[in-house]
């Protein structure tokens, strides 16, 4: 959960009439947990459920199947086609029942857009743009996080001639903050990672006219296209705390220590059974006998993936891991540093290595897409 915003006007009282200079205005309540959870009010010039038209949309979309080999994996989602936005052109690469990992390489802007059935987590590896909304306009770019409650109408607006590159987590319910950085009102404790401040929000509504407008939706059991009587940014404001963020990477303040931190250190969201960690350049663990390659480790109750975002990888430096690779290490496999790697981090004082890691407490399964671009030597890339 975020913090209380309120943007734009608002009545003096929750579910009061509201006449704006268009007459009256329709209340919306974008809830969660049934009515227990938290929410947000929308006012909107007309109302969200004027409905002209629904329909079933197929969207070919590819099927996951079980990694029964237990293969750890380097996906070289470089290899990725383009396509022309960032909703229905995604790349489907992992996923089990609580989360679905994708990738888009998006030449253009997306389509008016809403996920239904959870929080959609994405991160921006390329590229500018906007994040437009119901709640309002959201600035993004290269290392950003963008987060983007569930059923909240939006789109992606590219500003990049050269497209964006995004990974996107579709999770099955929502995505927050580790509670262990987050006090009993709601605010960011000393010594969380990043604070409010470091959160950005929309700041002022976005209002657009247009009638006869089609939303697509991803919902439970599949896809449908929706078409309003009138456009859905037409929210002159709203307050509450549930509404879309940004956190740029490079704003999360790492923890180091005298010999290697856990994983854990790096956590940055939590959703339904996984956690995403960032790792961003820090100085390195600062004893004179410590090793700074992570140790090897067994992940017994995890699946782990990591996307390399950019800079230099010591851990696996010479198994052809490089900027825009994806790993997957699934539990029961022992993975840790290349042959080589420990003696080349003896005396080591910083990494400038920026990832993204994704923990999944159930078994992921693999796309042919993600089979597709894998590297076929990276089982043996442990042999010295």
């Amino acid at each position: 959960m975020a913090g209380y915003r309120s943007v734009g006007e608002l009545p003096k009282k929750e579910h009061s009439l509201f006449e704006g200079v268009e007459g009256r205005l329709a209340e919306e309540l974008v809830g969660q947990a049934g009515f227990s959870g938290p929410s947000s009010l929308l006012y909107h010039r007309h109302s969200p459920s004027a409905l002209l038209f629904a329909e079933a949309l197929v969207v070919a979309r590819e099927e996951t199947s079980p990694n029964a080999a237990l293969e750890p994996m380097h996906l070289r989602l470089g290899e990725l086609a383009a396509a022309d936005d960032p909703v229905l052109g995604r790349h489907v690469l992992l996923g089990n029942a609580e989360v679905t990992v994708c990738f888009a390489r998006a030449c253009g802007s997306g389509p008016l857009y809403r996920n239904a059935a959870g929080d959609e987590l994405l991160y921006v590896q390329r590229g500018r743009g906007v994040l437009e909304s119901v709640f309002g306009r959201l600035p993004f770019a290269a290392g950003d996080y963008l987060l983007v409650p569930a059923s909240t109408t939006h789109r992606l607006v590219v500003d990049d001639a050269d497209g964006v590159d995004l990974l996107i987590l579709e999770a099955r319910g929502h995505l927050g903050f580790p509670e262990r950085y987050v006090g009993p009102g709601g605010h960011f404790l000393e010594g969380a990672p990043f604070s409010e401040r470091d959160l950005r929000a929309p700041a002022e509504p976005l209002l657009e006219e247009g009638e006869e407008v089609e939303v697509i939706i991803r919902h439970r059991a599949g896809w449908a296209r929706h078409r309003y009587a009138h456009h859905p940014f037409d929210v002159v404001g709203w307050d509450g705390s549930v509404y879309p963020l940004a956190l740029s990477i490079a704003d999360f303040e790492p923890v180091v220590g005298r010999f290697h931190q856990p994983p854990p250190v790096h956590q940055t969201f939590v959703g339904p059974a996984f956690v995403v960690c960032s790792f961003v350049p820090r100085p390195l663990d600062f004893d004179p006998r410590a090793v700074p390659a992570p140790y090897h480790h067994a992940n017994t109750d995890s699946d782990e993936v990591i996307f390399y975002a950019d800079g230099d990888f010591l851990s696996r430096a010479g198994s052809g891991i490089g900027r825009c690779s994806m790993t997957l290490h699934p539990a029961g496999f022992v993975h840790g540093p290349q042959p080589g790697a420990v003696e080349a981090s003896l005396g080591a004082s910083r990494t400038d290595e920026t990832a993204v890691m994704i923990d999944t407490f159930s078994p992921l399964a693999v796309s042919p897409s993600a089979r597709g671009c894998a590297d076929p030597s990276y089982l043996r890339s442990w042999l010295s």
